[in-house]
């Protein structure tokens, strides 16, 4: 299941995908960088595909022809949702 990662909602991607797609919920752009799989924070360009163009904005539709529809939500954010896990458990108090 792809999620867009404007809204973080579930949405479903049919096979005419196209860069003027729109998340059906919040209407957001969806060939944008962050819903790319190789959209990466810490790389340089923001992108680990190393012959992908400079993108100004990264929450905009673009022309990228290395854009692939990740799947889920990006590492650094599923991480962050399991390390606030792992700490809620270890400091909940006993019952």
């Amino acid at each position: 299941m792809k999620t867009c990662a404007l809204c973080c909602k579930q949405i479903e991607i049919d096979k005419y995908f196209s860069r003027k797609s729109t998340c059906p919920e919040c209407g957001g752009d969806l060939h944008i960088c962050l819903n790319c799989k190789f959209y990466s924070e810490t790389s340089h360009n923001k992108c680990i595909e190393p012959k992908a163009e400079f993108q100004r904005s990264r929450e905009k539709a673009n022309f990228c022809d290395y854009f692939v529809f990740r799947e889920g939500l990006h590492s650094s954010e599923n991480e962050k949702g399991k390390t606030r896990r792992m700490l809620d458990e270890l400091f909940k108090k006993p019952s």
